[in-house]
């Protein structure tokens, strides 16, 4: 399934807004990579893999951008060490 990502520049965030719930992951613009600070997902949408399809898209924003992530939130360092083949996207 597909969700449309939402950058919300304002807050920092890039997110998801499904059945009046906001998924979400924060982040800091910082030397041209983003740091990637969280991620949240309600308990009401939990369990159906949106945190990695909600990561997956914020990592292609990323790419589109010209710059690299930095994992900065538990979930995200977790992804990161379980895809290696992913590396190039991260700083």
């Amino acid at each position: 399934m597909s969700y449309e990502l939402i950058h919300n520049e304002n807050e920092n965030k890039y997110e998801y807004h499904i059945d009046g719930h906001i998924a979400y992951i924060t982040y800091d613009d910082q030397d041209g990579n983003m740091h990637l600070t969280h991620t949240i997902v309600p308990e009401e949408l939990a369990g159906k893999g949106l945190a990695r399809t909600l990561l997956e898209d914020v990592l292609q924003q990323i790419k589109k951008a010209d710059k690299k992530a930095v994992a900065k939130c538990s979930y995200i360092v977790k992804y990161q060490e379980k895809h290696p083949e992913l590396k190039d996207l991260f700083a």
